[in-house]
């Protein structure tokens, strides 16, 4: 390969194409490192930071959380232990079903995964500036249609909140579609 002039610029990056493998995973880790800066900022490990995201906008049982976080049970009960301890979760029973347990996150914990969501948005929203709005509307759908499909294949339903009907499922959080 020849070297480039001195003083001139390399290639559009559209004319330069990594394997989906490869783009997908450098794309992984450059999120990864972005959510663990923005974790780190509220103390928070990864995988707590995944369990308040979860909370954000359902109340499922622990049973349900496992599944969503593809977890062991006794994994999640550590997990929630721990955001407990630090007031960021509570656990409350089901009323319709004596044996569940529900998790739900307390004022404490919506306020701190609300202010990292907004900045992570804001930070993803800076990497993604370099993309046209096109670019980015048909990224946004190609990415939900992987997500929406994989999460269907283990019997999650993305879309369900709060207020999809569930009976012990409170109101909404602010801002919340």
């Amino acid at each position: 390969m020849a070297a480039r002039p001195a003083g001139t610029s390399p290639p559009p990056a559209t004319q330069q194409a990594l394997s989906p493998a490869d783009g997908l995973a450098q794309l992984s880790f450059l999120i990864h490192g972005i959510l663990e800066r923005r974790a780190r900022e509220h103390d928070l490990s990864i995988i707590q930071t995944r369990l308040l995201g979860v909370l954000r906008d359902r109340t499922p049982t622990m049973n349900e959380l496992a599944r969503l976080l593809d977890l062991d049970k006794s994994s999640v009960t550590g997990l929630v232990d721990r955001a407990q301890r630090r007031g960021l979760v509570v656990r409350v029973p089901s009323t319709t079903d004596g044996r569940a347990v529900l998790v739900r996150l307390t004022g404490a914990g919506r306020s701190l995964i609300s202010d990292g969501a907004a900045r992570f948005e804001a930070d993803i929203s800076q990497l993604l500036e370099r993309l046209s709005p096109a670019d980015r509307a048909a990224l946004s759908r190609l990415i939900s249609r992987l997500l929406v499909a994989r999460a269907a294949d283990h019997g999650i339903d993305l879309f369900a909140t709060l207020g999809s009907g569930a009976p012990e499922a409170a109101a909404p959080a602010p801002g919340r579609r």
